[in-house]
């Protein structure tokens, strides 16, 4: 079978990958990183355009980390990845999930690499890693990278109904003044402006030093650089927890949402906003055409498991509503949309991004 090389960035973590294809008919990638696979059609015509984009998502099913099985999977269904790699297992911190990460260098030649046990051992070093963990880096980094004009291409109206719902009608009863107020994940600032504004001792995280500096051009708040799968504070150190658009753009959402809620004293409020996986369709789309000014990490929960990720702790929930029915936030139809949201209770499964309010017990 003739086969061709192509550069395939895999749209859910957006991970670059050299794999070899048949040129006629389809053919299964998969992608090394999350381990997601694609039905896909090459096009080797698109080559000279260095990365093409694919098609649909399909989950893929468990694997474990055996190099020799994933090996024989990749060849039952007529895709090679090329490329020095290694296999590393890892697995989730409440030890539900386990997973495998495939880290892959750049081709030196068109050869497939011998797969063997060695591949299994983590303390080989692996010529990948540095080049892996610079492109990590920078995902990650991303939104830092805008973060000058991150203000000028952000939807203002979005934005500013997300800190609506959060503080005049999630808080719209509660007294924050004096209050330890956390905004983990707070991007520019606009949500540690509102709290400073309500008399809230905030304290503003997140995991990009340039975006931090526009937090203090806004308002007077602590801030800390941080990354909220990993939060440097103590049990129970604030009143308030407030995160918005953050952990959908983390590498795993749930450990976000489990250390938000850590850090919550008992009785303390913890209010999370993200979009809506229902509508993620939308958003490879526009990935696919270059229609979309972000390109960081987008790991959007469900509607039913952002519920399940928060009632697996020790909380209450008190509030839970949708925002935006439609994602044509254009000032035309801003009336509607805002109409729209006083169902957000009952459409929210519906609606582009979702918002819960809970309580941490005692």
């Amino acid at each position: 079978m003739s086969m061709t090389t192509v550069a395939t960035l895999c749209p859910f973590d957006r991970t670059v990958m050299q794999t070899q294809m048949p040129e006629t008919g389809e053919g299964w990638w998969v992608c090394p990183t999350c381990l997601f696979r694609s039905l896909d059609k090459p096009h080797p015509s698109r080559n000279d355009l260095g990365v093409r984009r694919s098609g649909a998502m399909t989950e893929a099913p468990a694997t474990g980390p055996h190099s020799e099985r994933l090996r024989r999977w990749l060849g039952a269904v007529g895709t090679r990845v090329l490329g020095q790699s290694r296999i590393q297992s890892y697995r989730s911190r409440d030890d539900r999930t386990v997973a495998a990460r495939l880290t892959l260098d750049a081709p030196k030649s068109t050869s497939v690499p011998e797969w063997g046990t060695s591949d299994l051992d983590p303390a080989t070093p692996s010529p990948a890693s540095s080049s892996t963990g610079a492109a990590a880096e920078r995902i990650e980094l991303f939104y830092d990278s805008i973060a000058e004009r991150f203000d000028d291409i952000m939807n203002l109206y979005d934005m500013r109904r997300r800190v609506s719902i959060v503080f005049d009608v999630f808080f719209r009863d509660h007294d924050l003044a004096g209050r330890k107020l956390l905004d983990a994940g707070c991007g520019t600032g606009w949500f540690t402006l509102r709290a400073h504004e309500r008399g809230a001792d905030v304290t503003a995280l997140d995991i990009g030093p340039k975006l931090l500096e526009q937090v203090r051009r806004k308002c007077k708040a602590k801030t800390v650089c941080g990354d909220v799968l990993d939060l440097e504070f103590g049990d129970d150190s604030f009143d308030v927890v407030v995160s918005s658009e953050c952990i959908e753009h983390t590498r795993r959402p749930q450990d976000a949402v489990r250390e938000l809620i850590r850090v919550c004293r008992p009785g303390g409020l913890i209010a999370i906003t993200s979009n809506n996986h229902i509508w993620y369709w939308l958003c490879a789309l526009a990935d696919k055409f270059d229609a979309r000014p972000y390109k960081g990490i987008e790991n959007w929960p469900r509607w039913s498991e952002l519920r399940d990720w928060v009632e697996r702790e020790n909380v209450r929930i008190l509030d839970r509503r949708g925002i935006h029915l439609f994602p044509f936030q254009v000032r035309l139809f801003h009336p509607i949309l805002k109409i729209m949201d006083r169902f957000g209770r009952r459409l929210g499964p519906l609606c582009v991004n979702q918002a819960i309010l809970a309580i941490k017990q005692c």
